[in-house]
């Protein structure tokens, strides 16, 4: 089915980009999917089918709720007959001031976290079919644990221009926007997420060039490769590959033939 999203409350919206839902079938599917990499951290609760991760020491599963942080490389998760999802998407730069957390550079951390709470009690609503409760509950709780917006509000100006720009800013130009130098701003940026700007704003593009590609396959990638800022198309290609596991061309033939087995709708719906 499609996901479900719904926009975060005012005193939210400078942590969380929105709130989804979505459910996986996986008749007809394979167990084993793949997550592409974003420029956003994602808060997963699931519900029915145990998930796991695939590592080099085989799969290892993963509790409800867990986060998914920046990724370098696809992922692979595991999952079986029906998964059911809520996903709480977030800047970066303020998941872990949300979540009152040291940040962390890995891409899936385990959540010893007050958040856990709400397992059981979504686990009711989903099942239940009422969703909109569901997803209410997971904002009363970020409302009652931070009453307020983010308290970092050059970060808070800062990603709002990366965004803007898409991720093709030079960091002295988001630095200017969110009037800080660039020491200052590089300072706090690795401090609240683990990554550095430059970090972020390569995912950023990444994912513009990959949804566009899903949406439009058939697209000129030396156009796209100017529009986002890059060298030249080679220079998309290598970064689409460095992030992907892929090229651009093959991703967009998979695209046309309809064989990628999920859009990152467990952690990035793809958006227009």
């Amino acid at each position: 089915m499609q996901p479900q999203r719904v926009d975060p409350p005012e005193a939210l919206r400078n942590a969380i980009k929105e709130l989804w839902y979505n459910r996986i079938d996986f008749d007809g599917l394979p167990a084993g999917f793949e997550v592409l990499p974003d420029g956003y951290a994602e808060i997963i609760f699931y519900f029915g089918s145990p998930c796991s991760i695939a590592t080099p020491a085989g799969l290892q599963p993963l509790p409800s709720p867990f986060l998914m942080g920046l990724l370098g490389q696809p992922v692979v998760l595991h999952a079986q007959s029906q998964l059911e999802i809520i996903g709480i998407k977030c800047y970066p730069w303020a998941v872990f001031e949300l979540l009152g957390l040291p940040p962390g550079k890995g891409e899936v951390h385990h959540l010893a976290h007050a958040l856990a709470q709400l397992q059981a009690p979504l686990a009711a609503c989903v099942q239940a079919g009422r969703l909109a409760e569901a997803l209410t509950q997971v904002v009363h709780y970020f409302l009652a644990a931070q009453p307020g917006p983010a308290s970092n509000q050059l970060l808070a100006k800062a990603g709002g221009a990366m965004q803007a720009a898409k991720g093709t800013l030079p960091v002295r130009q988001v630095a200017a926007a969110a009037h800080a130098t660039v020491r200052t701003l590089e300072r706090q940026f690795k401090e609240s997420s683990g990554h550095t700007v430059k970090d972020v704003s390569g995912l950023m593009r990444f994912e513009q060039v990959r949804n566009h590609l899903w949406l439009q396959p058939e697209a000129n990638l030396a156009g796209l490769a100017q529009e986002l800022g890059y060298t030249d198309q080679s220079h998309l290609s290598r970064e689409f590959k460095r992030y992907s596991g892929t090229t651009p061309a093959a991703f967009a033939r998979k695209a046309r033939r309809g064989k990628l087995a999920l859009p990152r709708n467990f952690v990035a719906f793809v958006q227009a």
